[in-house]
């Protein structure tokens, strides 16, 4: 199992380095007080987030985070179940025992996942 985990996690940090491009960016510090500056003149000035804006940010970040999460549990569970069939006896005793955490961490998840769709709902 902690293979299995150390193998997520490793192709999951592979996909996000491929993914997302390395640049590096030389910022000077004028840069960096320029953009505080103009961060807090917009935080002074009465403008407003876009509620729309910040909707669809979340239901992408949403789905995003959702969509890894179900793919990983499914897969964890196709894995699981196999080792159930193919073990002996006394080697489904071990993988009952990893069941456990396996349903805890999907609930949490899956709820975690639910009480944010609850809430974003509320706020619009």
């Amino acid at each position: 199992m902690i293979k299995i985990s150390k193998f997520l996690i490793i192709s999951f940090i592979i996909i996000i380095l491929i993914i997302y491009p390395n640049q590096v960016k030389a910022i000077s510090l004028d840069n960096i007080m320029g953009g505080a500056d103009d961060f807090l003149e917009l935080g002074e000035s009465n403008n407003t987030i876009d509620k729309n804006m910040l909707g669809s940010t979340s239901d992408i970040i949403y789905n995003v985070l959702l969509g890894i999460s179900m793919v990983t549990a499914v897969i964890i569970g196709i894995i699981l179940g196999i080792k159930y069939m193919t073990s002996a006896s006394e080697d489904k005793a071990e993988i009952k025992q990893s069941l456990v955490p396996y349903v805890v961490a999907c609930v949490i998840i899956f709820g975690a996942f639910t009480i944010w769709k609850f809430v974003i709902n509320i706020i619009n």
